[in-house]
């Protein structure tokens, strides 16, 4: 008998653990999806001090990951191992994620402070209506150079970086889209071209350049520029602004012959899990002195109308990197390539650097 109610005592103990268990980890869970914000975003693309301002403000816990790729950020999103509420993605990438279902559908009555975005940079091409998406930066790809060392030289266009007294002088930023797209420029070809006659023309356009290109480099271009270990760069618009910000011999151009307008946008991933979360720190984003400081601290150019009042003259005043509207009605948007001619780009980029070697 005292054998019977020692099994029935342990299964009641074991049954009420069990029930303990349940109710702890459903607790947590709704503490992790309620009370928590993971954020997956471009290496250093946030002031820190604005993530611990939100935390403080909201209540809730950022757990924030890093990637270095649109592609990288894509695979591990449809892959699904980790849930992610905000991403920011650009704008290729977002067309492509929309076409594969990746994207829930922003509600914008819950973003208040939407309308300090400037009207230039609502309903692209790429997220009509901003159906999945709300900017974040937005920028160019363009030439750094240093004219004391060029002998007092200026650069105003692609095919300026063809001359042979150039030689060993030009860093290139390590993008397919990038260095392919400023061949097929050179050209006055559409940085969106798939015709195959015209990307081998780009390709032996650029081999002719091999010469003249020091490397092909990562984050490092910056340094390297900075610290005057070469006279050019191709690079994105925010690292020339953090270029010339350490070395003011430098300036920064947009090519004649077109570029690259760019837009990374905030989105939330369909498998998002703290929705509400996702939407509160969207609009905190938004809020005009909360982009100021983060577009001081990134160095990318803020599509927040308001935010330019908190910003330096000398920011949002130089054309360099906010250029009329008549300058960038000119640029092209990447366009989404689809997957068998974005990795046709890949492989041609890999020529180009095997060439260079």
């Amino acid at each position: 008998m005292k054998q019977l109610v020692r099994v029935f005592g342990a299964i009641f103990i074991i049954s009420f653990g069990l029930m303990y268990l349940t109710s702890w980890l459903n607790a947590t869970e709704g503490y992790t999806s309620g009370r928590t914000l993971t954020i997956y975003n471009w290496g250093d693309y946030i002031d820190p001090e604005l993530i611990a301002r939100f935390e403080k403000e909201s209540g809730i816990k950022v757990i924030y990951e890093t990637f270095d790729s649109n592609e990288a950020m894509m695979t591990k999103i449809e892959q699904g191992g980790t849930t992610y509420d905000i991403s920011i993605p650009s704008e290729y990438a977002i067309s492509k994620m929309k076409e594969e279902g990746l994207l829930l559908p922003i509600d914008h009555s819950k973003l208040p402070n939407l309308s300090n975005i400037d009207p230039r940079y609502m309903n692209l091409s790429f997220d009509p209506d901003n159906t999945y998406s709300i900017p974040y930066f937005w920028g160019t790809v363009g030439i750094v150079y240093n004219a004391d060392m060029l002998g007092g030289r200026t650069l105003t266009k692609w095919n300026d970086l063809w001359d042979p007294e150039l030689r060993n002088q030009i860093l290139l930023a390590d993008g397919a889209r990038e260095v392919i797209g400023m061949g097929l420029n050179t050209l006055h070809y559409s940085l969106n071209d798939t015709n195959e006659e015209h990307l081998q023309e780009a390709i032996r356009k650029l081999n002719a350049l091999t010469p003249n290109v020091k490397a092909i480099v990562g984050d490092e271009i910056k340094l390297l520029l900075a610290n005057e270990e070469a006279s050019i760069g191709v690079v994105w618009s925010g690292d020339a602004s953090e270029i010339i910000g350490e070395n003011d011999k430098l300036d920064y151009v947009l090519p004649e012959e077109g570029t690259n307008l760019w837009f990374d946008n905030m989105v939330i991933p369909s498998t998002a899990r703290n929705i509400e979360g996702a939407h509160a720190f969207i609009n905190f984003m938004l809020e005009p002195e909360v982009a100021a400081q983060n577009t001081e601290y990134v160095g990318y150019s803020t599509p927040n109308a308001g935010a330019l009042e908190f910003l330096p003259e000398d920011i949002a005043g130089d054309k360099r990197f906010y250029p009329d509207p008549e300058q960038t009605n000119t640029l092209e948007v990447y366009e989404n390539l689809g997957k068998v001619m974005l990795a046709h780009y890949n492989e041609l980029f890999l020529e180009f650097k095997m060439h260079k070697k």
